[in-house]
């Protein structure tokens, strides 16, 4: 199968810094993987989110980024996962970062955004993450987490805005457990 036939129009483009291939996973509804190969940066983020809106469009709204074969990601490269999480969460959907390169999973740390994202070791993990689906968010709270500016430990008792008790903060915790600044 081509990336054409599950997502029509995807391949009319092309870039050579970052390969995309697709694969749909079979017994979750909306769910794809995409195999990217190459880096994300200024120059090729309208291309990936483009790419990736398509997708979206056409109703994979359970997103796994196979990260193995990406070794480089800039900030605008994160701010274009994070558009994609913004796109699939109203939508009962997610994403999940897959094998992250250590040297790219620094730049999500740095950044700040490494708690926002499901981040997994092995494809298994990934699809079964999307098959547990509603039965896992009903064990979400409370919630553990390290905040993403200072990293101290807070708990979230159920979904909302705080302040972080050491850095002052605001910070957002969705019904999904995702955290957000402000």
């Amino acid at each position: 199968m081509t990336n054409n036939d599950l997502v029509p129009g995807f391949d009319d483009e092309k870039d050579e810094s970052l390969k995309i291939q697709l694969q749909k996973v079979d017994g979750v509804d909306g769910c794809l993987i995409l195999y990217l190969n190459g880096y994300i940066d200024t120059y090729n983020s309208n291309y990936f989110q483009k790419r990736v809106a398509k997708a979206i469009e056409k109703g994979y709204i359970k997103l796994i980024f196979q990260c193995n074969g990406l070794n480089y990601v800039s900030s605008t490269g994160i701010g274009s996962f994070t558009a994609f999480l913004k796109s699939v969460k109203p939508r009962g959907g997610d994403l999940v970062l897959l094998e992250i390169q250590p040297k790219v999973y620094e730049v999500f740390q740095l950044l700040g955004f490494s708690q926002f994202f499901n981040i997994r070791e092995n494809l298994d993990e990934s699809i079964n993450y999307f098959h547990a689906g509603a039965s896992e968010s009903v064990s979400l709270f409370p919630k553990v987490f390290s905040c993403p500016i200072c990293s101290k430990k807070l708990k979230a008792l159920k979904p909302g805005r705080f302040r972080c008790s050491e850095c002052k903060t605001i910070l957002a915790i969705d019904n999904g457990g995702q955290v957000f600044l402000g």
